[in-house]
């Protein structure tokens, strides 16, 4: 009795039947299908194909070009001028900038691209690159050629004596150009200053006129100088008051007050060398204002 209600549950109507058997062909077909179908996929974009590689190389172009024009713009100019902010662009290394300001600090001026390799020390590679941007002045790179005395040249080097030279208070601008470094910017600023001045009194003056370097002021005194001297009616600096001292070529209100000040304290001073006590006030500077100032 058992045995017939157990074979009773492994028989199903035709109609289970067909399920089964239908249920069977689709778990089969799908195992076919996952066996022996590729699923993988691939992209339709051939990477390799030159239409493609173009396109790259214009994009890659294109990203140069907006890197570059974000980087900030280099111009030309003068190796002695430059500053702190300048040399951390530049990328110029701390102990050469160091050099450099030391080597200016001593009134030296850099005239050519060896002379700033020589100061500093940077490598070749760092200068190669900086210094298509070096700008000299004028009378650097393109010196006023050298003929003999028989052609009437005169030599900027050589000291001329004092009844040969021409006096500052008369020299024209054209007399002035013929040093080597005075273009007619400089000689009209010489004459300028000049007048504001009403004549020069030493040729030390010159010193104070703006743009005037050492050297051309060497070249300057070998050529001119002072015949007829403006006479200065000079100060007591140990009673004069902070504007008394602001009237003078060089001093302005400032400087007059830190000056003044200094004299209060010390109660009086001896010799204007001690002003070289107070920043700012070099013994060149000392030696143009002993044309107007006296300790007595």
């Amino acid at each position: 009795m058992s045995k017939n209600r157990f074979i009773s549950h492994l028989l199903f109507a035709k109609s289970e039947q067909g399920g089964i058997l239908f249920f069977i062909v689709l778990i089969v077909g799908l195992l076919a299908v996952y066996f022996f179908v590729d699923f993988s996929t691939e992209s339709s974009l051939d990477t390799s194909s030159t239409e493609v590689l173009l396109k790259q190389k214009e994009i890659d172009s294109l990203r140069l070009v907006e890197i570059e024009a974000r980087k900030p713009k280099l111009y030309p100019f003068n190796p002695n001028f430059i500053t702190d902010y300048k040399a951390y662009t530049l990328g110029m290394p701390t102990e050469a900038f160091d050099k450099l300001q030391q080597f200016r600090k001593e009134d030296k001026w850099i005239n050519s691209i060896s002379d700033f390799k020589r100061v500093t020390g940077v490598s070749d590679v760092w200068l190669d690159s900086i210094s298509p941007y070096f700008k000299f002045p004028e009378w650097v790179t393109n010196p006023k050629p050298k003929f003999s005395k028989k052609s009437n040249f005169i030599d900027f080097n050589i000291e001329r004596p004092f009844n040969e030279k021409i006096d500052l208070n008369t020299a024209t601008a054209q007399e002035l150009q013929q040093v080597s470094g005075i273009g007619p910017a400089l000689s009209e600023r010489i004459i300028n200053y000049r007048t504001k001045l009403g004549g020069f009194t030493d040729d030390v003056q010159l010193y104070d006129v703006y743009g005037l370097s050492p050297q051309v002021v060497k070249r300057i005194k070998n050529l001119f100088t002072v015949k007829t001297p403006k006479s200065i009616q000079k100060i007591n600096i140990n009673t004069a008051s902070a504007s008394d001292l602001s009237t003078i070529p060089g001093i302005n209100f400032d400087l007059g007050k830190k000056i003044w000040e200094f004299i209060k304290v010390r109660e009086g001073i001896q010799s204007l060398t001690e002003l070289e006590k107070i920043e700012g006030i070099t013994a060149n500077k000392i030696q143009r204002f002993q044309l107007y100032l006296s300790v007595k």
